[in-house]
């Protein structure tokens, strides 16, 4: 058995029976009218917690995204619908009554619209942060590849006739 198996067994049987740490992700939506800077504010507030409660692995600074569909919320001053918000995530090792705290606190956190929180590996956490790299590596197309053909063309015509 090679040295990689036998971690991963390892790794395995202490999640299995809850004895040692887990790997956790937090992604979350922060709220989108918040400046910036207390948009980078609410965010080290999380991390710094996250960071006390054990051993960040890996993250992904706010940005902001248009949301799929409209998330409402009940406040106290009414119900608010949220069409974008700033998207970040947490990836981080630590026990089970620790990762319990960090939950309750994403919940109890008044700039955070809406969280998720999965149970991931070290593994799936590190290949997320290269698949983001290479996609902010490869040019986005601006535009159709015919449309930008025809503009060309005409550009082009007009040199001839002038």
């Amino acid at each position: 058995m090679a040295k990689q198996d036998i971690d991963t067994g390892a790794d395995a049987a202490l999640q299995e029976d809850g004895s040692g740490p887990r790997v956790y992700e937090l992604g979350f939506h922060l709220d989108p009218e918040l400046p910036t800077e207390e948009v980078k504010k609410a965010y080290q507030s999380v991390r710094e917690l996250i960071g006390d409660k054990g051993t960040i692995v890996a993250e992904g600074e706010p940005q902001k995204i248009q949301l799929a569909y409209t998330i409402s919320r009940s406040e106290t001053s009414g119900r608010r619908d949220f069409d974008s918000a700033y998207f970040s995530w947490i990836v981080y090792e630590t026990s089970a009554e620790k990762h319990a705290e960090v939950v309750a606190s994403a919940h109890a956190d008044a700039h955070i619209i809406r969280f998720i929180d999965l149970l991931t590996t070290k593994d799936a956490a590190r290949h997320a942060v290269e698949m983001r790299e290479l996609s902010l590596k490869v040019p986005e197309r601006a535009e159709d590849p015919e449309a930008v053909a025809g503009a060309e063309l005409d550009a082009a015509l007009e040199n001839v006739v002038v």
